[in-house]
């Protein structure tokens, strides 16, 4: 029996002349056998990888890793690596295998690694020796200290290799979406104090992929910037669109304002992603560099995952080229449900995240319940191909999905006539800083353990350089002080990853609450947020 899902998928990549399957293994096969030699990833250190050599190294990875460590079909793997090309390989490696890969972000430490690889089921847990100053492989063995079922395997630039003969079969691809095994949980700390785990199966991302290449038309001759974490939901989804379409992607380790710009335009860069904080960074490029524009060959600024200033889109389109901002939505739950084209007029681009992807039920909600009409703001909800069936800890599926089934995202949009969807607020307690979720109950938590902290909120404000900063507003306790130095080193000590340390700190006299005990925290942002500043709003992780 056929299934609409997998056969609409694969129709639409067949019209644009792209490899398909429904497994991303058969996107590696596919597309190693359709342009072998095309380059796939190109590191800022000069290391490339074409197609082929990709495959290659990702069976002898499978290989090493399975006659080595174990890993088999359904081996739970949490990895934290940096955006090199092992981590490539290694997605690959244990796709082949048919593990359940858990990519973790790098800014991820003790507490937040302790949790997942335990939520998880975790068996082996992939890290670098030391990566920007931190210790990697102490944490790790610190984590899998008090377990006997967690390996530690340290990789720096290497990975456990072994003969491809070995290997057993690889999966058969899925008759329908339904039968798509999970193989990849992606962690969002959302609004609660423990990451959240979101199961995908190689379906759900693939599907959040095309859509992105279809929204930006990507061609095989596109070279594309993955200069974000590549562990986010998001990095996965451009290796894929990567394999779809055999354009080429340009990696680094971390992002840097001066030498990734200059990197870009050496290489050719036509896709200059990925968020306002990389924009930022081009337009400055641009600007000091003068004449002649950094990017001669950008066709345009694909972008998501913080605020994006209308301003931005017009100048990055003003002063380097291209069409502008080419921006998404969507959170790790469901990536890209909406996306802007690169064919959009100016307005849209400028001032809305794009119209819903191709099967995805997009629908906003008033607070009071009803269905919003154009141009009237709700909660956006979703279903589409690419959202999740449910969390990996299912208590919290009933608040997460309404009655009908609707993925409920916690927030407001409007959609207008024509089908664009704006991002109004939210009503989750998240902020979002370089593009990071970062759970506001998580550090007031910590905070509230303090014993100079009688109460606390944190908010978030906005920062014309991340997108928001995070800032801890505090009541102490009597004969207490407290600072913005005792605040970091006291998080620090509690294994808070450091960039969801705020880098604001406000003591009042006490923290605004209703009747009820919530903090009223929109007067504690219209108090404390920057004169002039507009309302900050959600973009796509």
């Amino acid at each position: 029996m056929s299934d609409e899902v997998i056969d609409g998928m694969a129709a639409r990549a067949a019209v644009r002349g792209w490899v398909w399957a429904p497994t991303f293994w058969g996107l590696v096969e596919a597309r190693a056998s359709a342009t072998p030699d095309a380059v796939a990833a190109h590191e800022d250190t000069g290391r490339e990888l074409t197609f082929a050599r990709y495959r290659d190294a990702c069976l002898r990875a499978a290989a090493g890793l399975h006659t080595e460590w174990g890993v088999d079909r359904d081996t739970a793997v949490s990895w934290e690596l940096p955006t090199w090309n092992e981590s490539l390989v290694l997605v690959g490696a244990l796709a082949r295998l048919g593990a359940r890969q858990n990519p973790l972000i790098p800014i991820y430490r003790g507490r937040e690694v302790e949790f997942i690889t335990e939520q998880s089921s975790a068996s082996l847990l992939v890290v670098p020796t030391v990566y920007r100053d931190f210790d990697f492989e102490a944490m790790a063995r610190a984590v899998a200290a008090g377990r006997t079922d967690l390996g530690v395997l340290v990789v720096d630039r290497d990975l456990p290799e072994g003969d491809p003969t070995v290997l057993p079969a690889a999966d058969p691809a899925p008759a329908t979406a339904a039968d798509a095994p999970v193989r990849w949980l992606f962690y969002t700390s959302g609004t609660t104090a423990d990451p959240k785990g979101a199961p995908h199966t190689d379906l759900t991302v693939a599907a959040s992929a095309l859509a992105m290449a279809e929204c930006l038309d990507i061609r095989e001759d596109d070279v594309s910037a993955l200069v974000f974490p590549f562990t986010h939901i998001g990095g996965i989804g451009w290796l894929i669109a990567s394999l779809l379409t055999g354009c080429t992607l340009l990696t680094t380790e971390a992002f840097d304002a001066q030498a990734t710009p200059a990197f870009l335009a050496a290489n050719g860069v036509t896709l200059a992603g990925s968020g306002t904080p990389f924009h930022l960074a081009y337009l400055a490029a641009q600007r000091a560099r003068g004449d002649g524009p950094l990017f001669p060959r950008v066709r345009a600024y694909p972008g998501g995952g913080a605020p994006k200033p209308p301003q931005l889109h017009h100048d990055l389109k003003a002063e380097i080229g291209g069409v502008g901002i080419v921006s998404g939505y969507g959170l790790t739950e469901a990536p890209i449900v909406v996306m802007a084209t690169t064919h959009d007029p100016d307005g849209k681009l400028a001032d809305t995240e794009g119209r819903p992807t191709p099967g995805v039920d997009l629908v906003v909600v008033t607070l009071d319940g009803r269905r919003a009409g154009p141009g009237e703001e709700g909660e956006i909800r979703l279903k589409g191909p690419q959202v999740i069936g449910g969390y990996l800890d299912p208590s919290l599926d009933a608040e997460a999905f309404d009655g009908n089934g609707y993925f409920r995202t916690g927030d407001l949009g409007v959609v207008d006539a024509e089908g664009y969807v704006t991002i109004t607020g939210r009503l989750k307690d998240v902020i979002i800083r370089h593009g990071e979720n970062i759970s506001a109950k998580e550090i007031e938590d910590l905070l509230y353990a303090h014993p100079a902290v009688a109460d606390v909120a944190v908010i978030g404000l906005p920062d014309p350089r991340t997108g928001e900063r995070a800032c801890a507003v505090v009541a102490l306790t009597d004969g207490h002080s407290f600072d913005l130095a005792a605040m970091a080193a006291y998080l620090t000590e509690r294994r808070l990853r450091r960039q969801a340390i705020p880098e604001q700190l406000e003591v009042v006299g006490a923290v605004p609450r209703n009747p009820a005990g919530k903090i009223l925290k929109h007067e504690l942002r219209g108090r404390f947020a920057p004169p002039g500043s507009a309302p900050t709003v959600e973009g796509a992780p």
